[in-house]
């Protein structure tokens, strides 16, 4: 037992011994941290500063008021923008998880050169931007007479979501056993509900990942809502934010506009906090089976 304990310490005295290596390590972690907060706190400073504060973001709270916060919500009209930053996302997302599942089903089950080929179709869309083709496409929804509408972003998020989310569930469809869909068969479960009722709850984990890396996409991007709609009341909170960037004319609210950047983020951020644990195992899980 001394014998055991003794080779414990010396292992923990090993560990805690600073080499320069690992004092090399430190510092570059150290310094990446601060390089990746400072702009972090400069924003979250300068949004509590009054709206005529023009002094250098750089010294930091010297002032703490929330008349930016103020502005900003009342200029953006906050609680109309976040409901449809809220139905454009969610809705994206959730038409994403149920095509995206329903398409990795047969690719990662049945092995064919059909399978193969749309596996490979889909991932092929990873590679063309959508920005290159959104004149034609803008045109083409043009002229079907498709309504420029808080909800035609989501045609643009849906399909630019599909080929990395086929890709994900795919990957992870091949972990899933393929024993517990053949109890199910043989009990008489349909196809259908052997993949709603075996198939889809083991997807769980992957679902977490693609609403992660979707929905933050979804949430943040501001081009083809900026595209498609053209009424101010439909904004999302990404476009609304943009007003405040000024012109030759009308020089940038540098302090709204922060202020209105942490109320786009403030949302994220209370789910992250709320479902943390859930947003950890879900990258873990696409890390691993993605």
């Amino acid at each position: 037992m001394a014998f055991g304990k003794k080779k414990e310490s010396r292992e923990v005295e090993g560990y805690m011994k600073l080499t320069p290596k690992s004092a090399l390590i430190y510092l570059a972690i150290i310094v990446f941290c601060i390089i990746v907060i400072s702009p972090l706190v400069i924003v979250f400073s300068s949004s509590l500063r009054s709206p005529g504060n023009q002094a250098s973001p750089l010294m930091l709270f010297s002032e703490f008021t929330l008349a930016s916060y103020k502005q900003a919500f009342s200029n953006m009209n906050y609680p109309m923008e976040l409901i449809n930053s809220i139905l454009t996302t969610g809705g994206s997302v959730l038409c994403v998880v149920i095509f995206a599942t329903m398409a990795a089903y047969p690719i990662g089950r049945i092995k064919t050169k059909m399978a193969k080929f749309l596996y490979y179709f889909f991932i092929s869309g990873l590679i063309i931007p959508s920005q290159m083709v959104i004149v034609p496409i803008a045109q083409t929804l043009n002229r079907l007479g498709v309504p420029n509408t808080r909800f035609t972003p989501m045609i643009m998020f849906i399909t630019c979501s599909l080929p990395f989310s086929v890709f994900l569930f795919s990957g992870f469809m091949k972990g899933v056993p393929v024993e517990i869909e053949e109890s199910a068969y043989i009990d008489g479960a349909s196809l259908p509900k052997r993949f709603a009722s075996v198939v889809f709850p083991l997807l769980q984990p992957a679902i977490v990942s693609c609403v992660i890396t979707q929905g933050l996409w979804i949430w943040n991007d501001y081009f083809y809502p900026m595209v498609f709609i053209s009424k101010k009341a439909q904004y999302s909170l990404p476009v609304g934010m943009l007003q405040f960037l000024g012109d030759k004319e009308n020089p940038a609210q540098w302090n709204i506009l922060f202020a209105a950047c942490v109320l786009c983020a403030l949302p994220l951020i209370i789910v992250f906090l709320a479902l943390q644990k859930q947003f950890v195992n879900g990258i873990a899980a696409g890390a691993v089976k993605g």
